[in-house]
């Protein structure tokens, strides 16, 4: 093999869980944050006399943040790879842990930056060192504006173990546990990790495997229905009691000022994909007749489509890496270097074995100013477009590395925009490789499950999960009445075109359970569309655009998306039009897919 398919985790710490490096840093950080709470606590931090003490307050959050952010990295890390190590818990304990201490010490910190006059806060912000951050600064002031008492901040952050972090955390214990049998067709049953058995469901090309999981699948998730539902529950109580003494109106202020973007532009997008959804839908009617059915079902959706004697398009590992780094080459040198980087030093775990938890992500090794991506190659298209994206996450994350700390938080609509960037490369690259009109209707096939899954899945999600945190703010919803949402939503969304629905699927989606981020699914449109407006300047004029690329992705960190959007591409996102026709470039895709079928049918 060329490129080694798994993680260098030994580089990180050696030794595992188990590892004595893991708990050397672990003390080392206990001590930072010791030393830097007595320095927060001595801060007169109005009148301000200089900014000299802010300053050392921002270096030292730094320090502690990447010291605890590069042991939770390695050990969540670590989980995914390896489900059935019982250790990694008992870590993951000892960062939340630490994280709990330092969550209290920023609450004080924020307080601080409350307490001072506006006079002083101007007058500070004027400081050379500060400009840089400013509206980073700005940010966490206005944020702090909603704290509480520094007592009840406190006790907040001390529940919040075991409260959003320990109910996601049980999530994920409770998965790690579960399996999904299969029976293949010489009648040999195998159980399947989670991972596995969703990989195997939505990409066998065999419409009889995708039924026979789709149903063992939907009655694992349904036996342990009631956890989820418990799970699921608290969860969102937790977080609407914090909204609510935070003095949040609705469930979802919090995630807009999260993504930094107002409430006019997600209405705005979500009303042009239900504008121009029926373009989608009928392209899922194209399919179901191309495939011989009536409609397809929930576990059809995203099944490959093999026209003829034409075989789905396979990869081995080692093919999708060159193929990536050949088409990247063809957007920029600094895209494609730090490609080959990453895939020649093992930044990606890929084999395709058991006990490795579902999905696919991009995170970060902030130590070492690196990221480390995690998935399971099985060699589809799909796959490889999964490579190119989370390619895409480590890239942003690379061209920022340079830039203060604070000016690299960007939210996640942002966050999906360069990855999803990256993706539409590799996907035009694969259609435009196309052999034969067969083999490219497989590959349009292939570029449009991407589609389908922002304009009508995330939909869905939305759909359900706006109406679920409107019924669990008046008590618990039921893990039956979570089904009829999540089936309700589905219908709405994909426009009752499937002959079957995911009733768990609420609980069978990790991004419903994730404790940092509420509401884990609008940013995914977001960054698939305005990437797209991206994408489409760059086809209009592709000399040295990653350079102009690049600066857009630098400034993520420190603007509203409005802003960004007005800066580096001219246009109003709190409008229907921006979003619109970033539709209409993929219905092209549609049209060419109809024309396309229609066409070997005559």
């Amino acid at each position: 093999m060329k490129y080694n398919n798994t993680w260098d985790l030994e580089s990180i710490f050696a030794g595992g869980t188990h590892s004595e490096e893991v708990q050397t840093k672990l003390s080392t950080v206990k001590e930072d944050i010791a030393r830097y709470a007595d320095q927060l606590n001595a801060w007169n931090s109005d009148p301000v006399n200089d900014a000299s003490t802010l300053q050392e307050l921002l270096n030292k959050q730094e320090v502690i943040g990447k010291g605890l952010g590069q042991v939770g990295t390695f050990i969540n890390m670590w989980r995914d790879a390896f489900m059935d190590d019982p250790y990694a818990s008992v870590v993951i304990g000892q960062v939340m842990e630490l994280s709990s201490e330092i969550q209290q010490l920023s609450t004080i910190f924020t307080k601080k930056l409350v307490a001072i006059s506006d006079e002083n806060w101007h007058k500070l912000l004027e400081d050379d060192s500060l400009q840089v951050i400013r509206f980073s600064l700005n940010e966490i002031r206005d944020e702090g504006k909603r704290l509480l008492s520094e007592a009840e901040e406190k006790l907040i952050a001390k529940l919040n173990k075991d409260g959003l972090a320990a109910w996601s955390d049980l999530y994920n214990t409770v998965g790690s546990t579960m399996s999904v049998p299969f029976t293949d067709k010489d009648g040999k049953t195998t159980d399947l990790s989670i991972g596995q058995a969703m990989n195997k469901m939505y990409a066998n090309p065999d419409a009889e495997v995708r039924a026979e999981l789709f149903e063992d699948w939907e009655k694992t998730w349904s036996a342990n229905g009631p956890i989820f539902a418990d799970i699921l529950n608290h969860l969102a109580g937790y977080r609407l009691t914090l909204q609510d003494v935070h003095g949040r109106e609705g469930h979802l202020e919090e995630p807009l000022e999260y993504n930094r973007m107002s409430e006019a532009t997600l209405t705005a997008m979500w009303s042009a994909v239900d504008a121009q959804k029926q373009t989608f839908i009928d392209y899922l009617g194209q399919k179901a007749d191309l495939l011989g059915m009536d409609q397809l079902g929930w576990q059809d959706v995203a099944a490959p489509v093999a026209v003829g004697e034409t075989k789905p398009m396979r990869f081995t590992y080692d093919d999708a890496c060159d193929f990536i780094i050949k088409h990247f080459a063809s957007f920029g040198p600094k895209l494609t270097n730090f490609t080959k980087h990453a895939l020649e030093n093992r930044w990606v775990e890929a084999e395709d074995r058991p006990n490795k938890r579902p999905g696919g992500y991009c995170t970060s090794l902030p130590e070492f100013e690196e990221s480390r991506i995690f998935m399971t190659f099985t060699g589809s298209p799909n796959d490889t477009s999964t490579l190119a994206h989370e390619l895409g996450h480590a890239f942003h994350s690379h061209v920022m590395k340079d830039l203060p700390t604070l000016n690299r938080n960007y939210a996640m609509n942002v966050a999906e925009t360069a990855s999803t960037f990256a993706e539409t490369i590799i996907a035009d690259a694969t259609v435009k490789n196309a052999t034969s009109v067969e083999e490219k209707v497989s590959l349009l096939a292939n570029k449009l499950e991407g589609a389908t899954a922002m304009f009508l899945n995330i939909r869905a999600r939305f759909l359900f999960e706006d109406q679920f945190y409107t019924e669990r703010a008046k008590g618990i919803v039921s893990e039956k009445r979570l089904n009829e949402l999540m089936v309700d939503a589905q219908k709405e969304a994909f426009g009752a075109s499937l002959s079957s629905y995911h009733p768990h699927f609420w609980a069978a989606k990790l991004h419903f359970f994730i404790d940092s981020v509420p509401f884990y699914n609008f940013p995914y449109t977001f960054g698939y569309l305005f990437s797209l407006g991206i994408y489409a300047e760059y086809l209009k004029q592709p000399e040295g655009f990653e350079e102009k690329y690049i600066a857009l992705l630098r400034d993520t960190g420190s603007m509203t998306v409005e802003d960004l959007a007005k800066k580096h591409l001219g246009v109003d996102v709190t409008k229907e039009d921006f979003w619109a026709a970033g539709i209409a470039l993929v219905a092209k895709d549609v049209e060419e897919f109809v024309e396309l079928t229609n066409s070997l049918r005559k």
